[in-house]
């Protein structure tokens, strides 16, 4: 069903494939949890870029989440979608990206498994957590807060399972 809805909105391919990718890698994470939603983790990793249908900047998430709320996907969906950027955006950091000013951390673990999901696929392809700082370090101004929040969702999510 979200694979047709990201169509009806006209979401480009690479997009869809990008979003199938990230759904394999949530639920690859998801794997090492008991206590996860895994139809939600699915619904919010396929949908997370759905707002790539109308901008490609930072306001995505925004637009995602008004899409998903026409379909009538519930607050938990729409939470992922809005707070899958990086491992999340602070208050001051939304000010200055020109983002209505709110946490758009991701709170939940599903949200937050979605969220690095995404970190970890570029493209349609899984890279790995030095690929993302590097990449980050490149783009990012004073990176240093986002990416200490990066390294904890790594090990939180990932590490904390590997032998």
């Amino acid at each position: 069903m979200e694979i047709e809805l990201l169509k009806k909105e006209n979401t480009p391919e690479n997009v869809i494939e990008h979003s199938k990718a990230v759904y394999k890698k949530a639920m690859e994470i998801a794997a090492n949890f008991d206590n996860v939603d895994k139809d939600l983790i699915k619904k919010g990793a396929l949908l997370h870029d759905i707002g790539r249908s109308k901008t490609h900047d930072i306001t995505h998430a925004i637009e995602g989440v008004e899409i998903a709320r026409e379909y009538d996907y519930d607050e938990n969906v729409l939470n992922i979608i809005e707070r899958h950027i990086g491992a999340g955006i602070t208050e001051s950091e939304a000010e200055k990206l020109g983002l209505p000013v709110k946490s758009y951390l991701p709170e939940t673990l599903e949200e937050k498994i979605v969220a690095h999901a995404d970190n970890l696929v570029s493209g349609s392809e899984e890279v790995d957590i030095d690929f993302v700082i590097k990449k980050w370090k490149r783009r990012i101004e004073d990176s240093d807060d986002n990416i200490e929040r990066l390294i904890k969702l790594d090990e939180e999510l990932i590490k904390s399972f590997e032998e």
